[in-house]
């Protein structure tokens, strides 16, 4: 098994939005805002490649959106998905399994492409693309929260071009024997968490939204964007009762300077991450 970080670039949002009830003296410290309160974040995917499967873990914002709708996010940076693909040595053409933690924007926008007549097509032409039923149906008819997030040329053109098939929502999903899913229900619904067991029996989870950065670890750090607040208070609980004991690596999507951090607990019983051991580290680990 081998496993690369896929850069997409970054974007802004806006501090209040990312870190919810805390006050911007806090949160301020931990991720400087410029002067629109705008906070940088990245877009960073997985590659797993495990025998013949070659599999993407998201997609990031992708290019098709126009100048206004950019504008809002101001999207930056020197990478993107098909330069980071390339930089690990592959094509769109070698994908063939993306996993859609779920449907925001930010997270599937890459999944399609728009050519100069406007015809929309997935950008993974040799690709299964995975969602889940409950999800899918979610984003198809938005609730007024999350309608600019759920952007339907992101993901319905898989659904007609036949490419997109649906896990079960169940415990025990999974994709290959090496990777399994969770369902979390608190950023929005039915949002998909892969689990990833490394070579060496290690577990690293790819926590998209439920833990978007090592900043989110503290319990009042819940985003504004989050459907169900209390709801995410409680399955990173669960989250941590699970973690902290099974020693697991977490993969972060949005952190702009860290991509992976061991759950800890200090001496004064606060959850906090380890990330000092880098990715390097933890792709030695996993061979």
């Amino acid at each position: 098994m081998k496993l690369s970080i896929i850069e997409t670039g970054f974007f802004k949002l806006d501090g209040g939005a990312m870190f919810g009830v805390v006050p911007k003296s806090m949160w301020a410290r931990l991720n400087p805002p410029d002067e629109k309160n705008l906070c940088t974040w990245s877009m960073r995917c997985l590659l797993i490649e495990d025998g013949a499967q070659k599999i993407l873990i998201d997609t990031g914002i992708g290019q098709k959106q126009d100048e206004k709708f950019m504008s809002h996010f101001e999207p930056h940076g020197d990478d993107s998905l098909k330069l980071s693909l390339s930089n690990a040595g592959l094509s769109v053409e070698d994908i063939t399994d993306v996993i859609l933690t779920h449907l925001h924007f930010d997270h599937v926008g890459g999944a399609v492409q728009k050519d100069a007549q406007g015809r929309l097509y997935p950008t993974f032409p040799n690709a299964t693309y995975w969602s889940n039923h409950k999800h899918f149906q979610w984003a198809l008819r938005p609730n007024a929260r999350e309608k600019a997030s759920f952007l339907k040329e992101n993901f319905v053109p898989l659904m007609e071009e036949g490419v997109l098939k649906f896990i079960d929502n169940e415990p025990g999903a999974h994709l290959s024997d090496n990777i399994s899913f969770s369902f979390v229900n608190g950023h929005t619904e039915a949002m998909m968490i892969p689990h990833i067991l490394l070579p060496n029996g290690r577990t690293l989870i790819y926590a998209a939204d439920l833990m978007p950065s090592s900043f989110h670890v503290r319990k009042p750090y819940v985003m504004s964007y989050d459907i169900r607040p209390l709801v995410t208070l409680e399955e990173r609980d669960a989250f941590y009762k699970s973690a902290l004991p099974e020693n697991v690596f977490v993969f972060f999507e949005h952190d702009p300077q860290h991509a992976i951090g061991k759950l800890i607990q200090n001496e004064k019983g606060r959850f906090a991450f380890d990330t000092s051991m880098g990715f390097e580290g933890v792709v030695g680990l996993s061979g």
